[in-house]
């Protein structure tokens, strides 16, 4: 996929202690950029309270190809879509671009199933948080 297959942006910045030993940034970190832009976009476009609300997204499966990487103190781009929104969980697709890339230099996805905070049952996507991710829905 390329940047123009993403829906959503956001900027985040690298911090000194996201680089290793080796120079680049650490694979972990990539993880919570894939975190940080989903949450962010909950958040701003599907209105989630992250302290109360009584619903919730838990994530259940990600994964990540690594294809180039990034280094202290690039900025990536993280891109977002839906690929599929079902009653109760949506897959993420998420591609991190450097200034200037067309094609992602790690993608990956993420799944979350919105869940009652109080009992982690499965519950359906919220209709305010659907409506946002209809919005990115590839």
């Amino acid at each position: 996929m390329s940047r123009a297959d993403y829906k959503h942006f956001l900027t985040i910045p690298t911090r000194w202690m996201d680089n290793d030993i080796y120079g680049h940034v650490n694979n972990v970190v990539y993880y919570s950029w894939f975190d940080t832009v989903i949450n962010e976009y909950l958040i701003r476009a599907g209105g989630l309270d992250i302290h109360n609300a009584p619903i919730v997204g838990f994530c259940v499966d990600s994964g990540c190809t690594y294809k180039q990487s990034f280094s202290f103190p690039e900025p990536i781009s993280a891109g977002l879509r839906v690929s599929k929104l079902g009653n109760s969980s949506v897959r993420y697709e998420v591609g991190l671009f450097g200034e200037g890339d067309e094609q992602p230099r790690a993608s990956g996805f993420f799944v979350h199933v919105f869940v009652d905070r109080a009992s982690s049952r499965s519950v359906p996507v919220p209709p305010t948080i659907r409506q946002a991710l209809q919005a990115i829905h590839a």
